[in-house]
């Protein structure tokens, strides 16, 4: 039962909180897509689920480290609203398989691809558990850029503060080109750091790592 009532109450709550969006337009209403954004806060999760779900009326899946599914309602919170459990520890194999047989489905999935929250609020060298599944899954990356979410709720408070946050949605990302090649450690990195210049320039940042 928390999935339909939070669909209706989050969103109007969040405003509270997001100043502006723009490019929503960018985002696909039909197909499978893999959506992206920097990660700086909490809060990210809530102001990309009170936009989108409501914007395509659909469940977004939104891969999260198992830490939080520890207690029962945290388990039900996050398994209503889409959350899938990533173990870190074995490197979220499982929970990316998971995530293949979705899209291939016609499912949605998010995915922050630093892994974790930055402590800064600046930009951290992402992971490429992206790039290996939309070519693994062939479905585009739609790239968000998240700015002011950090000055909301910085990892270690609970707390937010009533400041504004802006939400850029950039175009799709179609990797076709590389559907063919080897999947080399290399690939993944290039496709990685594509990914994560366009989310750094949604965002306002810079993306220094290779």
């Amino acid at each position: 039962m928390i999935y339909p009532i939070a669909k209706r109450i989050i969103p109007p709550i969040m405003k509270l909180w997001l100043k502006k969006v723009n490019g929503l337009e960018n985002v696909p209403k039909k197909g499978a897509f893999i959506m992206t954004a920097n990660h700086s806060s909490y809060m990210d999760h809530f102001v990309i689920m009170s936009t989108l779900v409501p914007y395509l009326d659909k469940k977004i899946y939104h891969l999260s480290k198992k830490e939080y599914f520890e207690s029962l309602f945290k388990r039900l919170w996050h398994e209503h609203w889409g959350s899938v459990p990533i173990d870190r520890q074995s490197g979220g194999k499982e929970a990316l398989r998971w995530a293949i047989m979705a899209l291939k489905r016609g499912k949605i999935i998010a995915i922050h691809p630093e892994g974790t929250r930055s402590l800064t609020g600046k930009l951290q060298k992402a992971k490429t558990g992206v790039a290996r599944l939309a070519l693994k899954a062939k479905v585009p990356v739609v790239p968000v850029g998240l700015i002011g979410t950090f000055e909301i709720l910085p990892k270690g408070k609970y707390i937010p503060k009533l400041k504004k946050a802006t939400m850029n949605v950039g175009k799709p990302m179609h990797f076709n080109e590389y559907y063919k090649k080897p999947v080399t450690k290399r690939l993944l990195r290039e496709i990685t750091t594509k990914i994560m210049k366009e989310i750094a320039r949604l965002s306002k940042q810079k993306y220094d790592f290779n």
